[in-house]
């Protein structure tokens, strides 16, 4: 297939191959991209011809995501080095900020190296959240309970991703860490005002926004004191305050739009289209082909005219970062680093 844009919509794909069905909803006008979870891998040889048929599908290419954070979510394990959970980095940062640091960006550096090599475009990383409460989903995926120390560590991921040649995707704005809720599961409720989070949660993303952060992703959680709608369909948080307030430039991608937290809202075609009109340029639409297809067999999906350019611009521009060689030595010191804490 031949398209001038991609779409606004990543799907999800059954398997190790490309069903028909995969290959329908691929190349359906509103898609732009696919997210790869742990059952579409079989091998890195087998990934790597995967990624190379996603991206053959159409012109200009699909981007191909996955969430490869480390710890708990890391959707490629079997020959792929083991990478720690980021608390794990943030409590080696508590003794010694130095080695913390090192580590953060060792750790972003292997993550990404490794799947530009299979050729996966993009990783949803790295969280943003500052883990002020006991949370199940978030958990040992922030790196620290502090605002600072959770800007410096994931500033040096970042750096490493970029060093490696990948964009970084900073979640989940503006932050799921001060609810216990789990967002797939039910509604999460913050009862803050916005003072407070600007204090806190925010403090990473104007840090990484400075540094050059590629993408951010929405969270599902209701501010209610600030906005009734969740960031996700909210063009206050994602006009007013990412865009003009922060000078946020890159891509906005919504979290996935078939979970609990932002399934209030209507159907499938109804959320997508709220979520681009609040100002995201890709909306997820995950393990739900029935939703997926109701939306891609609908009418054109209407997202900002800045939108189209940006995911263009996301992966291309992130590769111009990308190292020259990567030398057997600085491979064996990144992954000495880490693993102690990967084990």
């Amino acid at each position: 297939m031949s398209s001038d844009a991609l779409g606004p919509v990543m799907v999800d794909i059954g398997g190790v191959e490309l069903s028909q069905d995969d290959r329908w909803r691929l190349c359906a006008a509103n898609t732009g991209g696919v997210i790869l979870f742990a059952r579409n891998f079989a091998s890195a040889s087998q990934l790597k011809a995967l990624v190379r048929e996603l991206h053959g599908l159409r012109t200009p290419s699909l981007i191909v995501a996955i969430d490869q954070e480390g710890g708990r979510v890391q959707r490629l394990r079997n020959g792929f080095t083991p990478l720690p959970a980021a608390a794990q980095i943030g409590a080696v940062y508590d003794d010694d900020a130095e080695r913390g640091i090192a580590m953060a960006e060792a750790s972003g550096w292997v993550m990404a190296t490794e799947l530009v090599e299979v050729g996966i475009d993009v990783s949803f990383a790295p969280v943003l959240d500052c883990a002020a409460v006991m949370s199940d989903v978030i958990g040992d995926r922030a790196f620290h309970c502090k605002a600072e120390g959770v800007a410096h560590l994931a500033e040096a991921y970042m750096r490493g991703m970029h060093r490696a040649g990948m964009p970084a995707v900073g979640k989940h704005f503006p932050g799921h860490g001060g609810v216990a809720a789990d967002s797939h599961i039910e509604l999460p409720v913050d009862d803050r005002i916005i003072s407070q989070i600007e204090i806190a949660d925010l403090v990473p993303y104007r840090r990484l926004i400075d540094a050059g952060l590629d993408a951010v992703m929405t969270a599902h959680v209701c501010y209610r004191h600030v906005d009734p709608l969740i960031p996700t369909y909210s063009a206050f948080w994602l006009g007013e305050i990412l865009r003009d307030t922060m000078g946020f430039d890159g891509v906005i991608f919504s979290d996935d739009l078939s979970m609990h937290g932002a399934s209030r809202d209507g159907g499938p075609a109804a959320r997508v289209q709220a979520a681009l009109s609040a100002g995201c340029d890709m909306a997820l639409l995950c393990n739900d082909s029935e939703a997926a297809d109701v939306v891609l067999t609908g009418d054109e999906l209407c997202s900002a005219p800045e939108s189209v350019p940006r995911l263009h611009a996301l992966v291309p521009r992130a590769r111009q970062r990308r190292c020259s060689a990567t030398t057997q030595s600085k491979w064996d010191r990144a992954r000495e680093l880490i693993s102690a804490l990967s084990a």
